[in-house]
């Protein structure tokens, strides 16, 4: 058996790390998509020849343990040992692919050369990313689907490149189901350019190391990933927490739906528990999204500093009912995936019982989403574009919660910048500014939200999506909740109504506010310091009117 160092081990994890990144750069510079280039809504990785994780690229976080679960379904679905050079698999069936139907993957296997290792596939590469229409039942986003076969085609497993050909048959079945087929087809041929670039890589790699040697390394340092998980384990508390919460509604009513995450930690072991009923809307969640989003919590825990391999999550166990809330099963609708952001407030809502000095208050609870569909007042062409608002992140024992940013279940991926909103749709931003007195006061305060004011300047459909709009976030340790999210439709008219997941029109000349909630309190607002509570009057945070300095004071000062 072929053994390394530890040096060399680390130099094959590095390697592996820049073929997931260079992935990555290809990707963003050659996607048509502004979800895709400038929000970053993809999960790029690269498995062994076990469908184990060896190496990520940054991207939308839950995607990547989305990932994890497809990746070996996929391989069940299309059979390996089938697989050729050069061949190109695609995938969005919900309950294999662990995402809804628009976040489809491709999975590239890749082989040594000739005459080096096994027959079969070396590795794997996976990129999965946001595709802006796949002719479901609305065009942009579905919030009100019933059943699987509304959200849009579905591709189970099938090789859209056979022996490095591209199937011109698929393409076109797929560009006839998009209501936006250019922008679709750019985005197809960035994802294929990616994994080109990354066979490359790899090949690279093989010939100057061997598979021998590389396994080798693989093996090191996914080992050394599974240790640092089981050590981080060893310092945490042992113990079973539950926290329950409320969904509102699954997009035909709002109806509160239950759901509850139990965490239990014993023996080198964690395990979460997720509960809820099934949902006639599409806010249920396939397994593999709900161990995704578990994964997310775990790598907070235990090793939140350093890239993710199959080693770090092998403490884990993830647990649900099939037929749940949290293991959607066919034909169950699982377009609105915003339940998962919901649960992973929910962990760590748990976890806060038990270890209140390791993880951070509620930050906003929620994502407040908005999309416009329409025909571009300026060209006549159709657009659908989204964005997903910053929240107020939730305060910790140490430190105050982060102003306005994207939620904690988003890791890197950004907001649409207002120049491609307005350039691209028919809304323009009057003004996107911090909401004060939006966090919960505390010891450590939350950061606040934001306030954005949208004025339509052409008719079209916005989209609002928001699942805690009633409830206050959670706080810790008698700290205080945060305003919620929510959006106010069509402000200081009498038709002003405030309200969560909506679909409407809108005419040139409407208005809508956005209100995203603040991170939630640490501690009693009583022990915060009192310069502290100044510096945050001073900065506008509270909510109270600040003194502007006359022209003498400010010379003088």
């Amino acid at each position: 058996m072929t053994t390394v160092d530890g040096g060399l081990a680390e130099i094959m994890r590095g390697y592996l790390l820049g073929v997931a990144e260079e992935m990555r750069a290809t990707l963003m510079r050659t996607a048509f998509s502004p979800v895709i280039y400038d929000v970053r809504d993809f999960g790029i990785s690269i498995y062994d020849a076990n469908a184990d994780l060896i190496a990520e690229a940054p991207g939308l976080t839950r995607f990547l343990g989305a990932n994890d679960y497809a990746v070996p379904k996929v391989l069940e679905r299309i059979g390996a040992a089938g697989l050729r050079p050069g061949d190109v698999v695609v995938a969005n069936y919900p309950y294999w692919n662990a995402a809804h139907t628009y976040d489809t993957t491709m999975l590239a296997p890749v082989f040594a050369p000739d005459g080096q290792g096994e027959a079969g596939p070396f590795a794997y590469l996976c990129l999965r990313a946001h595709w802006i229409d796949l002719g479901a039942k609305d065009p942009g986003y579905v919030i009100d689907s019933t059943d699987v076969h509304q959200e849009g085609l579905i591709l189970p497993a099938v090789r859209l490149v056979k022996a490095g050909e591209l199937d011109r048959e698929l393409v076109e079945l797929i560009r006839f189901n998009s209501r936006l087929p250019d922008q679709l087809m750019g985005d197809i041929h960035a994802q294929l350019a990616a994994i080109a670039v990354g066979e490359t890589r790899l090949h690279a790699l093989l010939r100057r190391f061997g598979p021998a040697t590389i396994n080798a390394g693989i093996a090191a340092f996914v080992a050394q990933g599974e240790t640092v998980s089981r050590r981080a384990l060893e310092r945490l508390p042992e113990g079973e927490w539950t926290a329950e919460d409320e969904l509102e509604g699954d997009g035909l009513d709002t109806t509160p739906i239950p759901m509850a995450v139990t965490v239990r930690h014993a023996a080198g072991r964690m395990t979460m528990t997720f509960d809820g009923p099934a949902a006639r809307g599409p806010v249920n969640l396939p397994l593999g999204s709900t161990i995704a989003t578990a994964k997310v919590a775990f790598k907070a825990l235990t090793s939140p500093f350093e890239p993710t391999n199959a080693g770090h999550m092998r403490p884990l166990r993830v647990e649900a009912t099939p037929g749940s809330l949290f293991h959607a099963t066919y034909p169950m609708a699982t377009f609105t995936q915003w339940t998962g952001i919901v649960a992973l407030e929910l962990v760590f809502a748990a976890l806060s019982k038990g270890m209140p000095d390791r993880v951070q208050a509620s930050s906003g609870g929620d994502v407040p989403g908005f999309m416009m569909i329409g025909r571009h007042p300026d060209t006549g062409e159709m657009f659908a574009l989204s964005n997903n608002e910053s929240v107020g992140w939730g305060a910790t024992a140490r430190h105050d919660g982060r102003l306005a940013g994207s939620h904690l279940s988003q890791s890197i991926v950004r907001n649409t910048p207002v120049e491609v909103l307005e350039a691209r749709t028919a809304m323009r931003v009057d003004s996107c500014e911090l909401r004060p007195g939006s966090f919960g006061a505390g010891r450590y305060r939350g950061g606040p939200g934001l306030t954005r004011d949208i004025t339509f300047t052409g008719p079209g459909e916005f989209l609002s999506i928001a699942k805690k709009t009633r409830t206050r976030p959670w706080s810790i340790a008698g700290g205080d909740t945060p305003e919620p999210s929510r959006f106010v439709l069509f402000p200081g008219t009498e038709r002003e109504r405030s309200v969560g997941t909506a679909r409407i029109e809108v005419e040139a000349g409407d208005r809508v506010r956005v209100e995203t909630a603040g991170g939630a309190g640490f501690g009693p607002a009583s022990e915060r310091d009192p310069v502290s509570v100044e510096e945050d009057r001073l900065d506008g945070l509270l909510g109270e009117p600040v003194p502007t300095p006359s022209r003498r004071e400010s010379e003088h000062a």
